[in-house]
C-alpha cells in the first residue's frame, strides 16, 4: 500500500462507505444444501456461515455501515444477522441491517440481476448518504482489507473499481474476466467467457472479477437509473454495467494480494458439494491456509453458549478420540472414533463408530456401529445404528447425492426426517 495511505486517511473513508452485501442466492450447486437456506447462510469451518466472511471483513476494514440484500429462503439468515451481528451502536450510525426483497417497484418483481437488487433499494441507500458504495458478494471464504481497495479507488480517481484475482483458464470460465492496461484500467471484460483472455505474464491464468465492486456514490446511482431504463438489459453488474461502462468511463482493476508475501491470499468458492467439502477438509489440516486463529483479524458469528467437547470411555474396542480433527462445543463422542473430520455444535457420536473425512454440520446424531467416510452430513440429521456411507458409491447414490468426486450429501430429508415441516 502506498505511504500516503496514512491510517486516518484510510479510516475517513471507510467510514464514508456503504457495504452493500448481495446475499439472495439460492447456490442451486450446493444441492440439497440449500433447499432450506440461502447459500450465504450455510454453515462452514465448525461454528460460522459463509455470510461471516464478508462481514467481519468489513468490521475488520472499519465499515460499519452494512446492509444485506437478501432474497431466496431468507429466514436463517436474517434469524443469524439478528443474533450475531446486532452488537454495533445506532447512536454511532453503525448498523448490520437486512434488504429483503420488498417487490419495492409498481410491476412487483422480485430482483432480476445483481444490479436489480440494488437498484430496488435506491431509496434507502441514498437514505444513509454514504460518500462511496461496497458491493460484495455474500457467498465466498476469504479475509480481506477492503480499506485498501477502497483507497486505491480515490487514488486512482476512478469511477468504479472491481477486486480481482488470478484464476487457471479452466476456473475462469465460471467469471467474468478482464484485461486490464498498465496503469491498471480495464480495458476488456467478459462474463462467462468460453475461451477466457490469460494474463500477459502468465499465460495459464486469466484475471477474474470476485464480485466485489467500489463506486462513487452519486455515480453509481447515475448508472442504475441508466440500466434501469434499458430494455436490453439482464441487470447485471458483470454481463451488464461493466461492459457499459469500461469504454466511456474510468473502471479501474484491484488485485488481491497479499504485498508482503507477494501472493494471492487464500479465497475460495465454496458453491459445490465438492467444494464446500474440501474447503472444510482444508481447515482440518496441521497448518491450513486459512488462519481462525488469526486474533488480528477474527471472524464474527453469533455463537452459542454450549458446553466443551466432551469425549468418554476409554475400552480398546469403545475409545471416544478424535485425531486431526475439529470438534466444537457441545459435542459428545461417546465411545467412538474421528479421523480427519471436522464436527459443528452439538453433534453426539455413539459407541462403535467411525468418522473419517467427514464434515457434519450442527445438532446431528450418528448411532452405534456406524461407518462414515468422505461425507457431509447436514443440520439436524438422525443417522441410524448401522449405517455405512462412503464405501459403496452405488448403494449410497440410491439414497443420498453422490457428488463428481465421490463427497455423499445426506439430508435430513434423504433419511424421510420431515425436520423441516413437521406433522
Amino acid at each position: 500500500m502506498n505511504n500516503k495511505h496514512t491510517h486516518r486517511f484510510v479510516s475517513r473513508i471507510t467510514r464514508d462507505t456503504l457495504a452493500l452485501v448481495l446475499a439472495g442466492g439460492r447456490g442451486t450447486r450446493l444441492k440439497q444444501l440449500t433447499d432450506w437456506r440461502a447459500k450465504p447462510a450455510v454453515p462452514f469451518g465448525g461454528k460460522f456461515r459463509i455470510i461471516d466472511f464478508p462481514l467481519s471483513n468489513c468490521i475488520n476494514s472499519g465499515i460499519r455501515r452494512i446492509s444485506v440484500l437478501t432474497q431466496y429462503k431468507s429466514h436463517s439468515l436474517i434469524r443469524h444477522i439478528q443474533k450475531g451481528w446486532g452488537f454495533l451502536r445506532g447512536e454511532f450510525g453503525e448498523f448490520v441491517e437486512s434488504m429483503p426483497a420488498a417487490q419495492q417497484r409498481l410491476d412487483e418483481s422480485w430482483y432480476e440481476g445483481t444490479a436489480d437488487a440494488v437498484a430496488q433499494n435506491l431509496n434507502i441507500i441514498r437514505s444513509h448518504n454514504p460518500k462511496f458504495i461496497l458491493i460484495l458478494a455474500g457467498d465466498h471464504i476469504y479475509k480481506m482489507d477492503y480499506g485498501n481497495m477502497i483507497a486505491a479507488h480515490v487514488e486512482q480517481k476512478a469511477d468504479m473499481t472491481v477486486g480481482c484475482l488470478e484464476v487457471p483458464l479452466e476456473m475462469a470460465k465460471g467469471f467474468g474476466v478482464m484485461s486490464v492496461d498498465k496503469d491498471g484500467r480495464i480495458v476488456r471484460f467478459m462474463e462467462k467467457p468460453a475461451q477466457p483472455e490469460p494474463t500477459p505474464n502468465d499465460p495459464e491464468n486469466a484475471l477474474a472479477s470476485m464480485g466485489i465492486y467500489v463506486f462513487n456514490a452519486e455515480f453509481l446511482y447515475e448508472q442504475l437509473q441508466a440500466d434501469a431504463d434499458s430494455s436490453t438489459s439482464s441487470h447485471d453488474f458483470g454481463k451488464d454495467i461493466i461492459p457499459s461502462l469500461i469504454k466511456t468511463h474510468r473502471v479501474s482493476a484491484y488485485r488481491f494480494r497479499d504485498v508482503q508475501k507477494g501472493e494471492q491470499p487464500y479465497w475460495r468458492d465454496v458453491g459445490t458439494v465438492d467444494a464446500f467439502w474440501e474447503a472444510n477438509m482444508e481447515l482440518v489440516s496441521v497448518s491450513p491456509q486459512l488462519n481462525l486463529y488469526d486474533q488480528h483479524w477474527p471472524i464474527w458469528t453469533y455463537q452459542e453458549q454450549l458446553p466443551p467437547a466432551k469425549f468418554v470411555f476409554d475400552d480398546e474396542e469403545r475409545r471416544g478420540m478424535a485425531v486431526d480433527s475439529l470438534v466444537s462445543g457441545g459435542c459428545l463422542i461417546s465411545g467412538a472414533k474421528i479421523k480427519n473430520s471436522l464436527l459443528f455444535s452439538n453433534v453426539k457420536l455413539n459407541s462403535y463408530s467411525l468418522l473419517e473425512e467427514a464434515v457434519v454440520l450442527p445438532d446431528v446424531e450418528i448411532g452405534r456401529n456406524c461407518y462414515i467416510k468422505k461425507a457431509v452430513i447436514d443440520k439436524g440429521a438422525n443417522i441410524p445404528p448401522n449405517t455405512v456411507i462412503g464405501q459403496d458409491p452405488e448403494e449410497d447414490a440410491k439414497r443420498f447425492y453422490v457428488s463428481e468426486q465421490g463427497v455423499v450429501l445426506v439430508t435430513p430429508d434423504m433419511l424421510e426426517q420431515n425436520i423441516h415441516n413437521p406433522n
